[in-house]
């Protein structure tokens, strides 16, 4: 039997998943995107959400649950080379204080969400955005298929 795509991280807390889905919900009927959880990159990282937008542009939003989750966190940066805008997403309680002021910052819950401070932009090279739209399609395509057809034949 085929293995199931991971679509969310089993190891994420409760919090970090409903700020998940509130980021999700927020970037498609605000902002009209269609969102990804969990996309692995080329560097080896995962980015929590990934937002495809109508233009084609890419958001990577990073959710920080805790201020020790943001703490230890070091490898953020290395997203930004994914992506046309970079945002952190926290729940309510965490303090916004925490994220760095140059960075964007979503707050959501598990139904909703807001842009606290809209990231600035960087438009990715033409190669890289090309490269991330196939893998994207790809991405989607197989998780589509396989929750049509789980079992390998």
């Amino acid at each position: 039997m085929a293995e199931l795509p991971q679509i969310i991280d089993l190891r994420q807390s409760p919090t970090a998943l409903r700020v998940q889905r509130g980021v999700m919900r927020f970037l498609r009927a605000a902002h009209d995107f269609c969102c990804f959880a969990e996309v692995p990159l080329a560097n080896g990282r995962r980015a929590d959400v990934l937002g495809l937008g109508p233009k084609g542009e890419i958001w990577i939003v990073e959710i920080k649950s805790s201020l020790i989750d943001y703490q230890v966190d070091r490898k953020w940066p290395l997203y930004k080379e994914f992506c046309d805008r970079f945002f952190f997403a926290k729940p309510p309680e965490l303090d916004p204080d925490i994220f760095p002021a140059g960075e964007g910052l979503i707050g959501a819950d598990g139904h909703d969400g807001a842009i606290l401070r809209m990231a600035g932009e960087t438009p990715l090279p033409p190669a890289r955005r090309k490269a991330m739209l196939l893998k994207l399609a790809r991405l989607g395509a197989d998780r589509i298929h396989t929750l049509m057809d789980p079992y390998e034949l």
